[in-house]
């Protein structure tokens, strides 16, 4: 299946396990896949940023976190009929390296979140290879860089929050040793047991966004994004 676009921004229109069968194949081939998130949010920045979406159009999946993606594919008549959301991508990754033996290498979040996330997985995860851990406050790329290949992971984790990770994930891919290389945004405080995700049955409705509004009503500004998001798409759809 081809991939979508929506305001200029492509989207994968893969399930899970398309994806991870995908992943297989890159691991196996020795070859390298990025996979950024895409969301509402995202794809109105990136409508007038031309530089971050040069960034999530690079990457080999953008996976679709958000309602609102599922939504604008319907009104095209699109392939994405379910939510590919970052946190539970990475799950089935770390559940997939801990049953084929890939190593794991994680980046970015608080020291003490990396390590209680660490615990939790290795508990979750008994057969998990973690072959490393660096906070978000390194200053010295290269050093890194260089860090993260004498560990020889398959997979790399990056969560320094967005654009940041898009934009370290997109600098230094050709320069990582890594198979795997996926920007998780906060995942590494819901692993840590830091952040609780909403009830499962907001997430399965597709409303977990009204749930994250009503615990947090600061967060209004960042959710305006989806109605503006699906009015832009209405009117996208109309010009044509």
């Amino acid at each position: 299946m081809q991939k979508e676009t929506y305001l200029g921004v492509n989207v994968s229109p893969f399930t899970y396990e398309q994806i991870l069968e995908g992943i297989e194949q890159k691991i196996d081939q020795k070859d390298q896949a990025t996979i950024f998130a895409v969301n509402p949010e995202k794809i109105m920045k990136a409508k007038n940023d031309h530089h971050l979406r040069q960034l999530l159009n690079q990457a080999t999946f953008q996976i679709p976190d958000g309602i609102g993606v599922i939504l604008a594919s319907k009104l095209h008549r699109g392939n994405i009929t379910s939510r590919v959301t970052g946190v539970d991508l990475a799950e089935k990754l770390l559940a997939k390296a801990n049953e084929q033996g890939y190593r794991v290498y994680f980046y970015g979040a608080k020291e003490e979140v990396g390590q209680k996330m660490q615990k939790k997985l290795t508990e979750r995860f008994p057969d998990l290879k973690i072959a490393g851990y660096s906070n978000g406050y390194r200053d010295d790329s290269s050093e890194l860089i260089q860090d993260i290949n004498e560990a020889k992971p398959h997979m790399l984790f990056v969560a320094l929050g967005s654009p940041k990770q898009e934009e370290w994930i997109s600098k230094h891919k050709d320069e990582l040793n890594v198979n795997v290389i996926q920007g998780v945004g906060g995942t590494f405080d819901v692993l840590a047991g830091e952040v609780k995700r909403a009830p499962a049955i907001t997430q399965k409705l597709g409303i977990e966004w009204l749930y994250r509004l009503v615990s947090d009503p600061k967060r209004i500004k960042r959710q305006l994004a989806l109605p503006k998001f699906l009015l832009a798409i209405l009117f996208k759809r109309k010009e044509k």
